[in-house]
């Protein structure tokens, strides 16, 4: 059913975009299983009326968003929200155009009109089109299904569990020291299926999960405030994330934590409420140049904006540029074998990594996912390409990248996980500092700022800490470092192996008009970065 009433949630998306949740329900109704049988008729409905109609090809999406999520403030529950929302959305080919309708009415009748209403928007769109659409060929799949491969569903647990959580986590950040104190669990499940005149049809399951906290810190006599977000990532697992003691936890330099396929939001929340108590105390940092030993809590979001979206081909062919800007990385880079990164330096896009947000059998035009190189040994060799696109490249194959957020909404080029692969040498943490004379250790995600093309950005993040003679000293405040891409990704000389390897990312990121959000992970382990700038954000100019 079409829901009508929408809950949007702001600040939490990267590119400032809003996420339709849909009816509100009652919990249990979020456990109703899925008519198969009836997916599939409503899905043959719509490719029957596609043929009659004259479509070289077609495609139908039928979907069902599941989204959870529980909101609480140091002793209290601020709202509680289970949501909904279902229909069926059809896209075809006709006369080399694109068409695209959608019902909330799940009948077969209602699908064919649907399918008939597409047909006509794309041979309308095709007297106006100068070059017609040309789609890379993908194999026919028959019947599959795939699923986040989770070990406990998080919208099985009852209401009670999270809260008694999520306030026991409060209240334990209070203790130590927080004044105020927020905490939020998000719980996504997509249940689509996808078929299409290839002779695909696909069954998925997918599931997210995300635990925000915060800590405020307040001088009562000065009237001066600190925060500290948490550092968890969001995953692409079930409520075992939140399972007990983390697994596989480790001490980070500077008495931090580093959580890889588990959370103890316990711990963290009692940090973060001592950090942020620490960081009143804290001396304004220095402005200057440094080198910073970046963790992958905030270099994530360096990646994600200066690596992962300057390389969707449809950025670099400026489809985007209303809403944020094109990019730096044209073509004609990839052709002159253009120096991104340091020889260390190598990017993978990925839908297959498990536990990550972006990971699927198959995107939504029914192409199975993969692993590929964007840019390898520093030198910049592909892009992110649909279906539609991968012509541009000289491929002859979809990288397997395209997403909709909602059955209502057309399915188009989205970031796969970008990654920046470990290190080959063996490294820890506390070897690479050992060698850092005079530096910052950087935590967690902050403001940012990035122009138009994605070459230029400022980063800031949670938590600065010095480095001095190879040691990691205090606490600094009010850092942000700047950078231009390549001469970032050129000035990094060391990267931690892979058992410092972690996930991190973004779980509502925003693209497109009519804006869309989606997830997206990205995977690094402990870099650094010699000689970069470092501005002191609360100095006046």
């Amino acid at each position: 059913m079409q829901r009508r009433d929408f809950l949007s949630f702001t600040g939490l998306t990267t590119a400032g975009a809003l996420l339709p949740f849909g009816r509100s329900v009652a919990a249990e109704a979020l456990l109703e299983p899925v008519d198969h049988a009836r997916r599939r008729q409503l899905a043959d409905a719509a490719l029957t009326t596609a043929r009659a109609g004259g479509a070289q090809y077609s495609d139908v999406r039928i979907g069902r968003y599941l989204r959870q999520s529980v909101i609480t403030r140091e002793a209290r529950v601020e709202n509680v929200v289970n949501a909904e929302s279902s229909g069926v959305g059809v896209r075809v080919l006709a006369d080399g155009a694109w068409g695209f309708a959608a019902t909330h009415v799940q009948t077969p009748e209602a699908v064919a009109q649907a399918t008939r209403t597409a047909l006509s928007i794309a041979k309308a769109n095709a007297r106006n089109q100068t070059r017609k659409v040309e789609l890379a060929p993908t194999p026919a799949l028959g019947e599959v299904r795939w699923a986040t491969p989770i070990r406990k569903n998080g919208m099985e647990v009852p209401i009670k569990d999270k809260v008694d959580l999520l306030l026991s986590v409060n209240a334990a950040a209070m203790k130590a020291g927080a004044d105020f104190f927020n905490s939020t669990l998000f719980l996504i499940n997509e249940q689509k299926y996808f078929a299409s005149t290839d002779g695909s049809y696909v069954d998925q399951d997918i599931h997210r999960i995300w635990l925000p906290v915060t800590a405020t810190a307040v001088d009562k006599a000065s009237g001066k405030f600190r925060t500290r977000n948490g550092l968890s990532a969001p995953m692409g697992m079930g409520y075992e994330y939140l399972d007990g003691a983390a697994a596989g936890k480790r001490a980070l330099p500077g008495g931090i934590t580093a959580y890889a396929t588990s959370y103890d939001v316990v711990e963290d929340a009692v940090q973060a409420a001592r950090d942020a108590r620490a960081k009143l105390k804290a001396p304004s940092v220095k402005p200057g140049k440094y080198d910073l030993v970046i963790d992958p809590t905030n270099l994530f979001l360096t990646i994600h904006e200066n690596v992962g979206h300057p390389l969707e081909l449809d950025r670099v062919l400026g489809y985007e540029a209303n809403y944020a800007g094109t990019s730096f990385a044209t073509l004609d880079k990839r052709d002159a074998g253009y120096k991104w990164g340091s020889d260390i330096v190598n990017f993978v896009a990925d839908k297959t990594r498990p536990g990550s947000l972006g990971a699927v059998g198959y995107d939504d035009e029914g192409v199975k996912t993969k692993q590929w190189d964007l840019v390898r040994d520093g030198v910049l060799v592909d892009y992110q390409a649909t279906r539609d696109e991968a012509h541009i490249l000289g491929h002859t194959e979809s990288h397997g990248c395209s997403y909709a957020d909602s059955w209502s909404s057309v399915q188009f080029q989205r970031m796969a996980n970008v990654s920046l692969m470990p290190g080959k040498t063996p490294l820890s943490v506390a070897d690479m500092v050992k060698d850092v004379e005079n530096g910052l250790y950087v935590h967690g995600r902050g403001s940012y700022s990035i122009d138009q093309q994605r070459y230029n950005a400022q980063f800031g993040g949670q938590l600065f800490y010095e480095i001095r003679n190879g040691k990691v000293t205090g606490l600094v405040e009010d850092a942000a470092y700047q950078i231009r891409t390549p001469e970032f990704w050129n000035a990094c000389v060391a990267i931690c192996d892979e058992r410092d390897f972690r996930l991190n990312g973004s779980f509502f990121d925003g693209k497109g008009q009519p804006s869309q959000v989606s997830a997206v992970s990205h995977g690094a382990a402990t870099a650094r970065f010699n000689g970069i700038n470092v501005i002191n954000t609360a100095r006046s100019i």
